[in-house]
């Protein structure tokens, strides 16, 4: 609070005595005021986008064929991680690790809800549900006097106990059990969503709502700390985009020679596999920039509302690009695999982190993160004492430049995905990924500074270290309590760790 400064030309006596005192209050005024404004936490604003891969932004990938101009202008403002994770190669697990801070093995929340595909063995035992006992980040942040704001995919629970109105968030819009914009007609109104109160227009775009009732949230709660967790139902499956951008899409396309789609690995099922390995689907295109502009919307409010410099934005997705199935429209070349996938292209994602007086514009840091982090990053931005177990990090040293003390992280993954992914679990250690197959225990070893890619198995060539990492991430199983794949009726015992 500033005090405009002015003269007074008064004779001395009882009222120039009043005056000083007011003169004295208002000074005390404006030094409580200050300290109020540096004493407040930031506020956070975080950005889940579904099925978003890594190349799909055009700040990760200079010849994306999505246009995404805000995304890559809050990549430039902040911190962007060529090494970000996400906790599980599929949606549920990861949006559990994001809210709790753990990996979601630890409550067998390891496939999306309720994903029980079998294949030549039965999938590991499914929660399907967050548990109720979990503290959410925002009953976390919740505790120091923040307003918290919901919108868009939840998928943590199959009814309205574990909805977002009862894990912390004083506003829910669109969040419930399933996994998709599935309702009305889809993303675009009427939606008839039961967690969306107030329906919106006929041919009101889904990204758009959610990005309108996110800014709203900000301008109305811009005096006091707030969090936003923007969880937006793009770029999911049903592929349908608003019409104006996927004609132009189509134009862009048409100028793009090459081979669309490779073979893939056979996993399971009887027909070929394909996955894609140039990006030009035209439909998805226009989702990821109707997402892109929905962002830029937030944003924007977060600079008419003022409180730009003291918000924290966080940026990332919840597994890898969808390139194997569902009409595979993205590429994540030269990631391997994609959603469902175990590979770099399933679990690699976006992430970006402005934190304002923290990190530097226009930095780029290649230290492993996960979704994970979330929790405890946020947490300790709004000063909340974390009293409970989680396996994940405070990234305030990475955001200021430095490293995490960490040695590992890890993956599991006991389930046949819709997309053709394989049972398996994971561990890096710096630069060096092993990947252990649950169907017969066979194990993979990549060194990903010299083969991002995955392409080169060098696990012969290096027996010690598979030795060493086998050992590790068997050890983080029992830790976690791991399950794995079960015996079906008439099939031999599967492979046990």
């Amino acid at each position: 609070m500033k005090f405009q400064s002015f003269e007074i030309t008064v004779w001395r006596g009882p009222v120039w005595s009043l005056v000083l005192a007011c003169l004295g209050v208002a000074n005390v005024m404006s030094q409580d005021a200050t300290a109020a404004e540096e004493t407040r936490p930031p506020n956070v604003v975080v950005f889940l986008v579904d099925d978003l891969g890594y190349m799909d932004i055009g700040a990760n990938n200079e010849n994306c064929f999505y246009e995404t101009p805000n995304v890559d202008a809050l990549a430039k403002s902040g911190v962007r991680f060529t090494d970000g994770y996400a906790a599980n190669p599929v949606c549920s697990p990861t949006r559990y690790s994001l809210m709790t801070g753990k990996y979601p093995t630890r409550v067998d929340a390891t496939n999306f809800f309720s994903g029980k595909r079998g294949g030549k063995f039965a999938p590991a035992p499914l929660n399907d549900h967050m548990p109720l006992k979990e503290t959410t980040i925002a009953q976390a942040v919740k505790s120091k006097g923040y307003a918290t704001f919901f919108a868009g995919k939840w998928h943590l629970g199959e009814s309205e106990e574990y909805y977002p109105q009862n894990r912390g968030f004083d506003v829910n819009i669109g969040g419930h059990r399933i996994g998709g914009p599935y309702t009305g007609k889809r993303y675009f109104a009427p939606f008839e969503n039961p967690q969306m109160a107030v329906e919106s227009p006929a041919g009101d775009h889904l990204p758009d709502r959610l990005a309108r009732d996110t800014a709203k949230f900000i301008a109305d709660n811009k005096d006091q700390p707030f969090f936003a967790y923007l969880s937006f139902y793009s770029v999911h499956t049903p592929l349908m985009g608003r019409p104006d951008l996927v004609e132009k899409y189509k134009a862009k396309a048409a100028s793009i020679a090459g081979e669309e789609f490779g073979d893939e690995e056979q996993i399971f099922g009887d027909k070929p596999r394909r996955v894609r390995v140039l990006q030009k689907h035209a439909v998805y295109a226009a989702m990821v920039e109707a997402m892109d502009e929905a962002v830029g919307k937030v944003l924007q409010q977060l600079k008419t509302s003022g409180v730009e410099d003291n918000t924290i934005v966080i940026f990332t997705s919840d597994n890898g690009g969808l390139s194997t199935s569902e009409g595979s429209p993205t590429s994540n070349l030269p990631l391997r695999g994609g959603k469902g996938w175990v590979y770099e292209g399933g679990i690699r994602e976006p992430w970006i982190i402005r934190y304002p007086g923290i990190t530097t514009a226009g930095s780029v840091c290649d230290e492993p993160i996960c979704s994970i982090d979330l929790f405890p990053t946020v947490a300790a931005a709004a000063g909340v004492l974390v009293q409970h177990p989680i396996d994940g990090r405070d990234l305030l040293p990475v955001l200021k430049g430095g490293s995490l003390d960490r040695t590992a992280l890890f993956w599991h993954y006991p389930h046949y995905s819709n997309q053709g992914g394989i049972p398996a679990g994971a561990i890096r250690e710096g630069d060096w990924k092993l990947i252990e197959r649950y169907e017969d225990g066979s194990v993979q070893l990549y060194n990903l500074r010299e083969d991002v890619g995955e392409q080169n198995d060098i696990a012969s060539r290096h027996p010690e270290r598979v030795q060493e990492m086998r050992e590790r991430l068997h050890a983080w199983y029992k830790t976690v309590d791991a399950k794995f794949l079960q015996k079906k009726p008439g099939s031999p015992e599967p492979w046990r760790p």
